[in-house]
């Protein structure tokens, strides 16, 4: 079986290796991005408690195994986010209502309030380096992240 056929891929497809080395190139140009940009705003969270919070945010109050299965991390690795997060004053712990031993977490105001200013600076960087793109191709770039998005975290949950 030949290296292609083995991957998925059309012998001569060389659209594959081009996405390999511009998602390598988004993902560090990314994350110097984030590093160089002058507005403290991008500063106020690091990337896994504003991951953290965007989800919580989105689908509730969570346990942490869940958070942690959800997310694709170590359960101890987001017990000590968490743990941080909850030192922070970013999230509260209650009883779980499903299961009266455990707790569940949710974000905070202050949480909801930080976060919401981390994703309204980041929205403001993307809108300035995206500010020449056409409505069309802005919308057309957000399916395609969306959907590569999608399939790698179907594949993370599949393996």
């Amino acid at each position: 079986m030949s290296d292609d056929h083995a991957t998925g891929a059309a012998p001569g497809d060389s659209s594959l290796g081009r996405i390999e080395t511009e998602v390598a190139l988004l993902m560090r140009l990314g994350e110097a991005t984030r590093r160089a940009t002058g507005s403290a705003e991008h500063r106020v969270l690091d990337r896994a408690a504003y991951v953290i919070l965007r989800h919580l945010d989105a689908a509730g109050p969570q346990n942490v195994s869940a958070l942690a299965a959800r997310l694709n991390l170590d359960g101890s690795t987001v017990t000590r986010q968490v743990s941080a997060l909850q030192r922070d004053g970013l999230i509260a712990r209650a009883p779980d209502p499903a299961d009266g031993r455990g707790t569940v977490i949710s974000p905070t105001p202050a949480g909801l309030h930080r976060m919401a200013a981390v994703q309204a600076a980041r929205t403001r960087l993307y809108g300035d380096i995206l500010a020449d793109w056409t409505p069309t191709d802005r919308d057309t770039l957000a399916t395609l992240l969306s959907r590569l998005n999608q399939a790698l975290d179907s594949r993370t949950r599949h393996r």
